[in-house]
């Protein structure tokens, strides 16, 4: 494990990317703490992730604490179960002995360019289930950032965020293919921002465990979903049970064989200037053996695609954001979207 300290411009030649350029783009525009750099990864995020919240002002990942760059297996684990804040570079693709690893709070981990990943097995950003726990507990993981990561091949979820963990920005990672969920947001967690990213797996992205979850989930599971690459994906993009308000915009969905976003169990979605090419059910709100959700669109671009649905109102977003014209989004997303695009 090589412990390295470098300057701004040396960070920024390391993940492959320049100090200007898209960096301004992922700037928020909301108050946080956080600044350009502060937290070991490329900007700062956005939407709810920024929003503070249960003790914590913002995302800064690992700011403060020393950088470990690892390229083994027994290097990465050990570093992300260390205490404290820390940022840790991954230097290529590194084969995890599967399926879930225990992420601990205060934590950035980025890939180096665009061919570091991991392999096999996935990230548990949270403590174990436990169904028994209806309040976010005192020691719940938060103030992660997982980015400019691939994730290929995992054996359970690439990414998983339970029991109230909060404050996670998971941004311009590529989702190839694996097991079950690409990123699953559930059982109380919030305040996560999804953005930038490319996925190409079938059941990407799930808001809310199971419909009988309301008492963990009912009140929380509050999520922004943006600049995300939806590429000939089924399902789950994302799927949303409880979480109000959940907030989907300037998505590019392209080819979605089941549906494109899903709200159900009182959900409240508001999706906005998102780009649906090919996709037969944009949005899907009746699910059998669940309540219907609600969805608000607005400004959405329908390419070659059903007639959306929609019902009832969502909760007001808390927080500033630039709305992209949807006609433009494309563009947009396929020049900046996954691992490497930064």
């Amino acid at each position: 494990m090589r412990h390295t300290r470098t300057t701004r411009q040396q960070r920024a030649a390391l993940v492959g990317v320049a100090v200007v350029g898209t960096i301004a783009a992922l700037v928020p525009t909301t108050a946080g703490a956080a600044t350009e750099y502060s937290t070991g990864a490329v900007g700062v995020p956005d939407g709810f992730a920024a929003v503070a919240a249960w003790g914590q002002n913002g995302t800064t990942g690992g700011a403060g604490g020393p950088t470990v760059t690892v390229d083994t297996a027994d290097e990465f684990l050990n570093a992300i179960s260390r205490e404290g804040p820390l940022i840790i570079k991954v230097d290529g693709m590194i084969a995890l002995p599967g399926p879930m690893h225990n992420v601990t709070s205060d934590k950035t981990i980025v890939g180096f360019g665009a061919d570091s990943g991991l392999t096999g097995g996935g990230l548990n950003i949270g403590l174990p289930a436990n169904n028994a726990i209806t309040e976010p507990p005192a020691d719940a993981v938060h103030n992660v950032i997982v980015q400019n990561l691939t994730f290929d091949d995992w054996a359970d979820d690439a990414i998983n965020v339970q029991m109230f963990s909060h404050h996670v920005w998971i941004d311009h990672n590529t989702f190839v293919r694996g097991f079950d969920g690409a990123a699953d947001v559930k059982r109380g967690s919030s305040y996560v921002t999804v953005s930038w990213n490319h996925s190409t797996h079938g059941k990407n992205m799930l808001v809310g465990h199971s419909p009988d979850n309301g008492a963990q989930d009912i009140g929380r599971l509050k999520v922004t979903y943006h600049h995300n690459f939806f590429d000939r994906t089924v399902e789950r993009n994302p799927w949303v049970r409880f979480g109000n308000p959940a907030h989907v915009y300037n998505n590019y969905y392209v080819n979605s064989s089941k549906y494109g976003i899903r709200s159900s169990s009182d959900a409240g979605v508001l999706t906005e200037g998102n780009y649906f090419q090919g996709v037969a059910e944009p949005f899907q709100l009746d699910v059998v053996g669940t309540q219907p959700g609600n969805l608000v669109s607005r400004k959405n671009c329908f390419v070659d695609s059903g007639t959306p649905k929609t019902r009832g109102t969502v909760a007001t977003i808390p927080y500033r954001y630039h709305l992209q014209p949807c006609k433009d989004v494309p563009a947009t997303v396929m020049a900046g979207a996954g691992a490497g695009r930064l």
